[in-house]
């Protein structure tokens, strides 16, 4: 008998060979997968050392058909009846698809790294499921982030909680590389002034055109104050798990996009509507000049 972390254990009823009981093996005693086994039973979520007997046998990874899910312990209740504050089982795929696609990394090749069937990574990506923790560990762990970080834990605190690290480098870049990491959209920030002269910043959905940021908002935001003047506009990027990250900061002058046409192809190539929903179809238009950034990363990088 052979197991990998986060394959299941299935005891059977030697009179009927219904499953009797299983649970999720979230610990190895042996490098070559032989008993005993740290199970987590799915019906009393207690972890147990197992030795495992002749009426058990191990259900691989590989093997669990996205038909079979609902019976691993976490989908024994449905998202429509979790208690407040569990997490959606479909958030966990999503967090690993992005976290994926923006380490550039291919799903096989994420797969391979975690162990895993690459036909169960694409079902996880794109179906609510909900891994058990050794796949979890696996899975963070081929990604380099957290199962904290996977879960959504912490996603109502700011970015930065970490350690700062212990030999930091810190070091500015060049407008090339800020107009690299600027990508073509994301979030970004806007500095305005308000009322009284106070400056205000504001989140943004944005785009990159050419050489100009846009965004669009309402006219009677907070954000349309950033036409006709000049502003700031800051968009970056934390890797909590490793307390290292960059910055860019681009300064110019905004204005209304008022040609129809111009309008028409933002609306066309937008990646996206903005967040906060409602009518925003106010397009404003940042050409920088001046362009500067920092990045923070391990000494030894």
């Amino acid at each position: 008998m052979h197991a990998h972390l986060g394959d299941q254990l299935v005891v059977e009823s030697p009179a009927t060979g219904a499953t009797h009981r299983d649970g999720e093996i979230v610990g190895l005693h042996h490098e070559d997968g032989t008993p005993p086994y740290d199970v987590r039973w799915s019906d009393t979520e207690e972890v147990t050392l197992v030795f495992p007997g002749p009426d058990a046998h191990i259900r691989h990874l590989e093997q669990v058909h996205p038909a079979d899910v609902s019976e691993t312990r976490a989908e024994s209740t449905s998202a429509a009846t979790a208690p407040p504050g569990t997490v959606d089982p479909g958030d966990i795929g999503r967090r690993v698809a992005v976290e994926r696609r923006r380490r550039g990394i291919s799903q096989i090749e994420t797969a391979r790294r975690a162990r895993m069937s690459p036909d169960y990574l694409a079902y996880l990506e794109e179906h609510p499921a909900d891994p058990g923790l050794g796949t979890l560990i696996r899975l963070a762990d081929a990604l380099g982030t957290t199962v904290t970080a996977l879960l959504g834990g912490g996603i109502g605190l700011p970015p930065g909680q970490g350690h700062a690290l212990l030999h930091p480098r810190f070091r500015e870049l060049g407008p090339e590389e800020c107009r690299a990491l600027l990508s073509t959209h994301g979030v970004g920030r806007v500095a305005v002034s308000g009322a009284d002269d106070r400056t205000v910043i504001v989140p943004v959905n944005y785009e990159v055109v050419g050489e100009a940021i846009v965004f669009r908002t309402a006219p009677d935001s907070v954000a349309a104050g950033a036409a006709e003047s000049e502003v700031a506009f800051e968009v970056d990027r934390l890797d909590e798990a490793f307390s290292q990250g960059w910055s860019v900061l681009a300064i110019g002058r905004a204005g209304v996009v008022t040609d129809p046409d111009a309008v028409g192809r933002l609306a066309q190539r937008a990646h996206t509507t903005p967040w906060p929903g409602s009518e925003r179809e106010m397009w404003v238009s940042i050409r920088p000049t001046s362009l500067t950034g920092r990045r923070i990363t391990a000494d030894d990088q």
